[in-house]
């Protein structure tokens, strides 16, 4: 696996993984349900999604600036999930990559479309200079815990919500 900067594309197996294009707005954005897979059961699933659609929108107009969205497809071109990275600074002011969203097409979870965006934030991430990449996820998103997890991720902080 490469990271060719020339084509802005990293490559592995017939995944590809590019930078976004107004072509693939649509797409994003129809993947916005599949970042509330484990919200908590308090929450309203249509507020949540819709506050995925407008992160989503945020992430858009934001790159390639201040976040940089990447997009995989297959060898055919079919666009199989995406990531999103930006600029940000721990509580501490140390200065870290942020990995806002990652979300992938439910028929190819488990076939390396998480994987390879991950490689492709923690690459754009070294080349920014950064040390550490960090996300947020649902607590009640197992699968998506155990998957960063064998990435490599550890847990650092946990919030506690109590619903009144």
């Amino acid at each position: 696996m490469s990271f060719h900067s020339s084509d802005s594309h990293l490559e592995t197996s017939s995944i590809k993984v590019r930078l976004y294009t107004p072509t693939d707005r649509e797409f994003l954005l129809s993947l916005a349900p599949r970042l509330t897979i484990g919200i908590a059961p308090w929450r309203s699933r249509e507020v949540m999604e819709t506050a995925m659609r407008q992160f989503i929108i945020d992430s858009i107009e934001q790159h390639p600036t201040q976040t940089v969205v990447f997009v995989a497809v297959d060898s055919q071109g079919q666009q199989l999930g995406f990531a999103s990275v930006s600029h940000a600074k721990n509580f501490t002011g140390e200065p870290q990559a942020y990995l806002g969203e990652l979300a992938t097409r439910e028929d190819v979870e488990g076939r390396g479309v998480g994987s390879a965006l991950i490689k492709a934030c923690e690459e754009w991430a070294r080349n920014q200079g950064y040390t550490l990449l960090v996300l947020d996820t649902g607590a009640g998103n197992e699968r998506a815990r155990r998957f960063y997890q064998h990435l490599g991720f550890q847990e650092e902080s946990v919030r506690l919500i109590r619903q009144l």
